[in-house]
């Protein structure tokens, strides 16, 4: 391999989305500390920087696949050829970084994985505990929430007078 502008394109472009996965995976700390604490502004300010996040890592992610399938293609391999059958044709020298890069941002990837399910449970429960209270202020409203497959479900208790409610 000779394609030297290439190859540090990509490890560039690895290097971006390893900070862009670690900035999320903060945002989602971040986002998770404020719920245990409460802190409804802040949580619902995190929300919107979790998504303005999630866009700068679908960025990242992008301008990798480019780098990787221009490399890929100066390499005379597919364009959808993995970093791994890539790495095979780079110099020694650069083998080691670029498996580690590999690696560590695979291992982030899963990180933030794991702390949104956490994040998604957590901020459901909330939303469960919301509802209950909502029913036991106001009975025979329609409820909605959302089930355990991200369906709506609506649920309808008996209509009560205020007066019959409390009494």
């Amino acid at each position: 391999m000779n394609d030297n502008f290439s190859l540090n394109k990509l490890i560039a472009a690895l290097r971006e989305e390893l900070q862009q996965y670690g900035e999320m995976l903060a945002r989602l700390d971040e986002q998770q500390e404020y719920a245990m604490r409460r802190a409804a502004d802040e949580l619902l300010q995190s929300v919107s920087a979790v998504q303005e996040q999630g866009r700068k890592v679908s960025t990242a992610r992008q301008h990798r696949q480019q780098a990787q399938a221009e490399l890929s293609s100066n390499c005379f391999l597919p364009v959808d050829a993995p970093i791994s059958q890539i790495i095979l044709l780079m110099p020694e020298c650069y083998r080691p970084l670029m498996q580690a890069l590999m690696q560590e941002n695979n291992e982030l990837l899963v990180r933030v994985q794991q702390r949104a399910r956490q994040n998604h449970l957590l901020l459901l429960r909330s939303l469960e505990l919301m509802q209950n209270l909502m029913n036991s202020l106001f009975p025979g409203s329609a409820t909605s929430v959302y089930g355990e497959t991200g369906g709506l479900l609506n649920r309808t208790l008996p209509r009560h007078s205020l007066y019959e409610a409390v009494g």
